[in-house]
């Protein structure tokens, strides 16, 4: 039990990156829009996220919604940039690698702490918890820079004319979304590290398996 802390910390610290995660992929604000003409955006801010795009409007532009208006994006529409849908993917492989992770460190810790000394079990466990880590935490890392590199170069985009949205905005910026993204990538990359380091004691009383 002594020689798997590091391999507690990567539980726990994994679990609020897969939480984080999963925070990220369901809140629409990625990136913010600032656009000149209120006449639809009455409140001249717009929130582009990867599944879906909202803003307030006093004009009741959908019957479904009496001031926010969202359109979910839907099937593989040319005119949303290619790093929205990577995001969409990849964060869904994020999570269910890093539930993957988590239940394979969970299998681990819970035999070092019912001393169940199995070498080849409890090591393979950490290292395949620790390989799903961080590739979750890739997979994290790749939309969230893509999409901040879009934010920082005001990258417009072509929505259709449905969506009430202007091709481009006056200015933008990242969203929560985006740092709630990096946290989750270094608690992951974290718990990766932590659950490959793991080195079974020499001096334990182990059954080889």
């Amino acid at each position: 039990v002594s020689t798997s802390h590091l391999q507690l910390a990567a539980f726990a610290l994994g679990t609020v990156g897969w939480i984080l995660c999963t925070v990220s992929m369901g809140i629409v604000e990625w990136r913010v829009w600032h656009v000149d003409n209120t006449t639809i955006i009455s409140s001249g801010i717009a929130w582009v996220g990867i599944w879906k795009v909202c803003f307030i409007s006093y004009l009741h532009v959908s019957p479904g919604y009496k001031e926010q208006f969202c359109h979910k994006f839907s099937g593989y529409d040319s005119s949303i940039p290619p790093e929205i849908y990577a995001a969409q993917g990849l964060l869904l492989i994020a999570m269910c690698v890093g539930l993957l992770g988590l239940t394979a460190t969970i299998f681990a810790l819970r035999n070092v702490y019912m001393g169940i000394a199995q070498k080849t079990l409890i090591t393979h466990f950490f290292l395949v918890g620790g390989f799903f880590y961080i590739l979750a935490g890739l997979c994290v890392l790749i939309p969230v820079s893509w999409n901040f590199y879009s934010v920082m170069h005001n990258q417009s985009i072509t929505f259709p004319p449905s969506y009430y949205m202007p091709s481009s905005p006056a200015a933008q910026e990242a969203g929560a979304a985006i740092p709630i993204g990096i946290v989750a990538v270094i608690l992951l990359l974290l718990s990766g590290t932590f659950s490959l380091s793991y080195r079974f004691p020499v001096t334990a009383n182990t059954i080889a398996k």
